[in-house]
């Protein structure tokens, strides 16, 4: 535990210098460590919560092109919003940054909050990313505790605590404190990000490069394996899925979803048609998904109907929006559909 460290080696202080003055030296030039911009911040820090630099990059750029200040984010439309999304998964946090561009207009006159007890009420901000804002954009001492964090720490110290209890992010949060030179949270903070990422990784560490080595616990004792210590595991569930892709010539039915499912807001096929309709099924698909919480086995046919009537009033009766290969790429579909679109026989042979 901890605090038996801490009576072996009282000189934290020693340990966030080091990594500052390598993070000084090897910190990664990315674009959002130009600016203070706390709009900017926020953005990214979302975007890349789950996605690696190099694979959200390009996503989180086009994303603020798009919406490049928390105005032209709150006068979107969701539909605009979730398409320049498309991609990065995870769409309910779209939604809560969108609904949180709105809060800002509404509460604070259009203005980020610089508190940190007030950038935790945004909608979808949790005490990491807040954190992680407070501290780059406004100078707030608050530790960013991550993934990143959990495992460094840990290793560090060879600190068993457990990182699922609900206690975890506070009592690394007070361990972080006694690390972080004064003033310097925010540097202190991204310097965790690229230390995690890139050098102190969940499988694999590149230990050897580690500027702070010389410190490390699990390093010394060649247990890194065994940190950081988690016993309770995510819980993964297993979902059945059924999809329609009912098309008549070049035109397919969409239906936006609610806010009901996994898939909130996303457009999706019918999931259901009439019975008599087995007749023109063409093929059948199984697709195999993961997804943070959920396994997903989907079963997707291609109906292919041969009257215009039979298909425009199947549209009419349950609502659906009649599409086309074009006019769907204007839309955010779950990335099964998505691809199940792009890559179907129906797809290829009539939109290609």
């Amino acid at each position: 535990m901890f605090l038996e460290t801490y009576k072996q080696n009282p000189d934290f202080l020693n340990i966030g210098r080091k990594l500052l003055d390598w993070y000084s030296v090897y910190g990664r030039d990315l674009p959002f460590r130009k600016t203070k911009n706390p709009y900017k911040i926020w953005i990214c820090e979302v975007v890349f919560q789950q996605t690696r630099i190099a694979q959200g990059m390009s996503h989180y750029l086009n994303f603020i092109e798009r919406f490049p200040d928390i105005k032209s984010l709150a006068d979107a439309s969701t539909d605009d919003v979730l398409l320049h999304w498309k991609g990065l998964g995870y769409y309910s946090r779209a939604m809560n940054i969108h609904k949180a561009a709105k809060q800002i207009v509404e509460e604070f006159n259009g203005e980020f909050p610089s508190e940190y007890r007030d950038i935790l009420k945004l909608k979808g901000i949790g005490k990491y990313t807040a954190a992680a804002v407070s501290s780059i954009c406004f100078g707030g001492d608050y530790p960013a505790i991550d993934g990143n964090f959990y495992r460094v720490i840990s290793r560090l110290f060879a600190d068993d605590y457990d990182i699922s209890k609900s206690t975890a992010f506070q009592y690394f949060s007070e361990i972080s404190m006694k690390i972080i030179p004064e003033n310097r949270t925010g540097d202190f903070n991204q310097a965790m990000m690229d230390l995690g990422s890139e050098i102190c990784k969940p499988k694999n560490p590149v230990c050897i490069i580690c500027p702070v080595n010389e410190d490390c616990l699990a390093f010394s004792t060649g247990k890194t394996n065994l940190f950081p210590v988690k016993k309770k595991k995510t819980e993964v569930k297993d979902l059945s899925l059924t999809y329609y892709f009912v098309s008549f010539e070049d035109k397919f039915l969409i239906r936006r979803r609610g806010t009901d499912f996994i898939w909130k807001n996303l457009y999706e096929f019918p999931v259901s048609v009439p019975e008599d309709w087995e007749q023109y099924i063409a093929k059948h698909t199984n697709v195999k998904y993961k997804l943070t919480h959920r396994n997903l086995n989907i079963d997707i046919y291609t109906v292919n109907l041969p009257h215009q009537n039979l298909f425009e009033d199947f549209a009419s009766e349950g609502d659906f929006i009649i599409s086309s290969f074009e006019e769907s790429q204007s839309k955010s579909f779950p990335k099964p559909l998505e691809n199940y679109i792009k890559h179907s026989a129906v797809g290829e042979a009539s939109f290609h």
